[in-house]
């Protein structure tokens, strides 16, 4: 590492220092210890409150940001943080679950879907905040909230979308890729040692049998059901209602009012609005959970300024591929 790159990752430190040592005297000398105390504990979980609109009482209305596929992707690297956070949304959750002062939830979704256990996890989550702590959830879909996206948006008390909003397709999803006629025009072979009959199945090097893709489907559409189900319950719909529109299509904010799926047109802010209307919240504080500055952070954008972004995108990339190389089952529009 060169001298001048030294200089930068110690200037970055130092600063770091001073801004941490000037913000601690700040609170010392201006709020009182326990609040203090109270916001050091969130820093060191990784994240803090942010004050959107500052209100009166203790009351608060919580708006989260669903962004990106829902895909838990683990830590690709202690310095960056891309797309869309699993575990940081779900300790979102968890936190307003323990907050009791938590009346109310916005959730701002844009995402084409993602995995089923992922979904399966926020729904959960959000289903436990309704239940067990009675805190209304109101739903915000932005330009797109489609299969996953809808899977989380469902329990939801209401659902407002804009016109141009892509929603729907509601069902399930699993691919892979059959390499096995382009092997056999340039003569490549491959060979499996495996224990059992099924242990290659969707193998990309041999045609699936039609019992593979009948134990495959029946996977599937235990998935489905589930789906369906959740919006039976979180809708007030029949089963026929929504098996009608639950076939894969897509489709823009009328078509979902006019199909029940969702309430009202809106964006964040009227929803917000709506919900403080509804549940008599027009004083409590809005708020929303970001990403703390850590050193860490801090260094990681001086890396990237110091060596680009290629080998962050290399990292990520082989990420992707080495944890989700295998064929999954989906709650998924599009090629994502």
């Amino acid at each position: 590492m060169t001298a001048k790159r030294w200089i930068a990752i110690i200037a970055a430190s130092v600063l770091l220092l001073v801004s941490i040592g000037i913000n601690t005297l700040s609170y010392f000398f201006t709020r009182d210890f326990s609040g203090f105390l109270e916001e050091m504990a969130n820093a060191a979980d990784g994240y803090s409150e942010n004050i959107i609109e500052v209100g009166k009482g203790k009351d608060k209305i919580a708006v989260l940001t669903l962004d990106g596929v829902i895909q838990d992707l683990g830590e690709v690297s202690p310095f960056f943080a891309v797309g869309y956070n699993h575990r940081f949304f779900m300790n979102q959750l968890n936190e307003i679950y323990e907050d009791p002062y938590v009346k109310g939830v916005v959730l701002s979704v844009n995402t084409p879907g993602g995995g089923v256990v992922e979904s399966a996890d926020i729904y959960d989550a959000i289903r436990m905040i309704q239940e067990e702590k009675e805190i209304p959830v109101y739903v915000s879909m932005g330009g797109m909230a489609a299969s996953g996206g809808y899977y989380v948006s469902a329990p939801a008390e209401k659902i407002f979308v804009n016109h141009e909003t892509i929603t729907g397709s509601i069902g399930v999803i699993m691919e892979s890729i059959n390499f096995a006629k382009l092997a056999e025009k340039y003569g490549i072979d491959f060979n499996t040692i495996k224990t059992g009959p099924y242990k290659d199945i969707m193998s990309s090097s041999r045609e699936m049998t039609a019992e593979e893709r009948e134990m495959l489907q029946e996977m599937i559409n235990d998935s489905y059901e589930r789906f369906v189900d959740i919006i039976v319950d979180g809708r007030g719909m029949t089963d026929a209602e929504v098996r009608k529109v639950a076939d894969g299509r897509i489709m823009n904010g009328r078509q979902a009012i006019e199909a029940g799926l969702a309430d009202d047109y809106g964006k964040v802010g009227d929803v917000i609005s709506a919900l403080q209307e509804d549940y008599d919240l027009r004083n409590a504080t809005i708020f929303e959970y970001t990403m703390n500055d850590s050193l860490s952070s801090l260094l990681g954008m001086k890396a990237t300024s110091m060596f680009g972004n290629q080998r962050i995108e290399n990292e990520i990339l082989g990420k992707l591929l080495s944890d989700y190389s295998a064929p999954r089952m989906m709650y998924l529009y599009g090629n994502h």
